[in-house]
């Protein structure tokens, strides 16, 4: 169904994917960053709590929807079969209705167990409909991404964000409340699986083959543990503080998750899709792999740890600036905290992206374990403890510990931590010390929140180009002139 990559195709492809998906994502995320802004002062914090602890609860039966096998298509070295595209389909989609058929058998004792309202009910509804639409959408977006045609896989991408964020904020300034996120969620899942067909159609059909199952399972169950591991350690984990925290604090502990996140989606998710095929395609040409492997890290790192420092230290400038926000003023400690680990996982989460790609997946689920027990250890109990503060700084602990992978990476990839992940922290400091003397001088209103905006990314520009040099304006150039490349 396809043709192999040669290496420098790889590389040019890649790197065109990587700006391409971050543009888009940029762009998508300023959509959905505006969106959050009506919603942050429409909705109440119990409805982001409720939506926060329903979507975990869908999110832990997605990990069950596919055993690895969409991923072993991707890493596989030799072109898949239409019989291992259909083998898989199959195996995907017979799950799946399995997981639908017991989400709404067991529907009535998961809204009694968190107090939800007949409008909560429907949103689970809605994600489970949402959950049989998407994988449906698995065979095209894999087909896609073997030929690292990411500026195609973009397009339903950026439709499901525009549909969702506007049908969103249009049905809570109406007064919806959470049945904003149901009808929208609806909306997107549909429009996302008919673009998608559209762009990347294929043979669709039923088959199974137990030898394609066997040369798939090799990698895909390792990684589907592995998968399997971050589900229990993210979603299991909202899921048990739902009763320890309640809808509030979940809420209040969302917003601090999903303002932190953002950074990490803006830019740190996109070259992560696009480098996993690269690296599994590159894993032959050792040099090559180091080299990709540190302008990624540094690309992500470059972008997240200002946005990450920004973010927190702004924060009380926000919610105070815009009354509507105030409520919001109790997350500024869970923010700080919960970026510390981000700021780990800007660095680390393509360390085991690599050790994956390169079949290092042993590795990779013996990290995610130790992750898991950790996460599973503090979190509860600090929140237990001393509440969101305390479920807080379980994460960041949790994230201290992502230097192992660093120094097992280390071990088969020669990259540099210096160039990556030290140069753009340096940065950061630098501009975080900027803006924290210039919130001392400044008063309280929006042209100083505009003006603290502007401080910091010139001081972050001015130091980055101190400690790398005009390399970084080239590197920059090259960049946009790769955009336009055919």
């Amino acid at each position: 169904m396809e043709q192999e990559i040669a290496v420098e195709e790889v590389k040019s492809r890649s790197a065109k994917g990587i700006i391409v998906l971050t543009g888009r994502t940029f762009i998508l995320q300023l959509i959905s960053f505006a969106a959050q802004l009506f919603l942050f002062a429409y909705l109440d914090i119990s409805d982001f709590g409720i939506f926060a602890l329903v979507s975990a609860v869908v999110n832990f039966l997605t990990y069950f929807s596919d055993i690895g096998l969409a991923a072993s298509l991707i890493q596989k070295k030799s072109e898949p079969t239409l019989q291992d595209y259909r083998t898989t389909f199959t195996i995907q989609q017979t799950l799946v209705l399995i997981l639908i058929i017991l989400l709404f058998l067991f529907s009535g004792k998961i809204s009694g167990y968190y107090d939800l309202n007949i409008n909560g009910l429907y949103l689970l509804y809605a994600l489970g409909i949402s959950l049989f639409l998407s994988s449906l959408k698995s065979i095209p977006s894999v087909i896609l991404e073997r030929k690292l045609e990411f500026t195609k896989l973009v397009i339903p991408q950026v439709a499901e964000q525009i549909i969702y964020n506007v049908s969103l904020v249009l049905l809570a300034m109406n007064g919806f409340g959470i049945a904003s996120f149901t009808y929208s969620v609806l909306l997107r899942s549909f429009a996302g699986l008919i673009i998608i067909y559209y762009i990347s159609p294929w043979k669709v059909g039923f088959d199974f083959s137990i030898s394609s199952l066997k040369e798939l399972f090799k990698f895909g169950i390792p990684y589907q543990l592995n998968t399997f591991l971050a589900t229990i350690k993210d979603d299991g984990m909202t899921i048990v503080l739902g009763s320890i925290l309640g809808s509030t604090g979940i809420g209040i502990l969302s917003f601090a998750q999903r303002i932190g996140r953002y950074p990490l989606t803006f830019f740190m998710d996109a070259v992560t899709k696009v480098t996993f095929p690269a690296f599994s395609r590159l894993q032959d040409s050792k040099n090559d792999l180091e080299k990709t492997v540190t302008r990624s890290i540094f690309f992500i790192c470059f972008l997240v740890f200002p946005s990450l420092v920004s973010l927190v230290i702004l924060l009380p400038v926000i919610t105070e600036v815009i009354p509507r926000y105030s409520k919001w003023s109790a997350a500024f400690w869970p923010l700080l905290l919960i970026s510390i680990n981000y700021m780990f996982a800007a660095a680390t989460t393509q360390l085991t992206n690599l050790l994956s790609a390169i079949g290092k997946i042993k590795i990779t689920f013996f990290l995610m374990i130790m992750w898991t027990v950790l996460t599973w250890i503090f979190v509860p109990f600090l929140a237990y403890k001393f509440g969101v503060n305390g479920a807080s700084s379980g994460y960041m602990l949790v994230g201290l510990s992502s230097v192992a992978a660093v120094v097992i990476a280390k071990r088969y990839v020669d990259f540099s931590i210096i160039d990556s992940i030290i140069k753009p922290l340096l940065g950061s400091i630098i501009m975080g010390v900027t803006l924290i003397v210039s919130t001392r001088l400044l008063p309280y209103n929006f042209n100083s929140l505009i003006m603290l905006v502007i401080i910091g990314g010139v001081s972050y520009l001015i130091s980055m180009v101190s400690i790398i040099g005009v390399s970084l304006i080239e590197d920059a150039k090259k960049s946009f002139k790769q955009v336009f490349n055919k």
